[in-house]
């Protein structure tokens, strides 16, 4: 089952999505416009922004993985878990050398945002318990 209701991905006709424990919604588009582009992430009335090749470079890394991999979810003030998705969302190594998170102090939570917005664009496998729940590519 996956999280994608509705929703096209533009500001006017968003995704409408649901965190991986399907607990909560929230919208999500592209802002093609931004420079660089970005998604834009509306939880309630907090808005959180993402770099928008977040999507092509998770789903890459997730193909070269191979296999499950932990969300480890977590506000931009918190460490991330090491090997977990949200680590990767912020490090050095990754391909934009740090945080896709674009938003001072609201940088985090990447691995709740974004791999359902994957899942809802056929890219991944996602696990949709109340908590430790895990990503992997479709076809991995």
């Amino acid at each position: 089952m996956g999280a994608n209701e509705s929703g096209s991905g533009t500001k006017e006709d968003p995704w409408r999505l649901k965190t991986p424990p399907l607990s909560s919604s929230y919208e999500m588009y592209r802002d093609a416009e931004a420079d660089p582009a970005v998604l834009v992430c509306k939880v309630g009335s907090t808005r959180l922004t993402y770099l928008d090749r977040a999507v092509d470079d998770l789903r890459e890394m997730l193909i070269a993985r191979g296999d499950w991999m932990p969300l480890g979810a977590a506000d931009e003030q918190k460490d991330a878990v090491p090997g977990t998705v949200e680590e990767w969302a912020r490090s050095p190594e990754n391909p934009v050398g740090g945080w896709y998170g674009q938003r001072k102090g609201y940088r985090g939570r990447f691995a709740m945002y974004v791999p359902p917005l994957l899942e809802a664009l056929g890219y991944v496998e996602l696990e949709h318990n109340p908590r430790g729940n895990r990503v992997r590519a479709v076809g991995s």
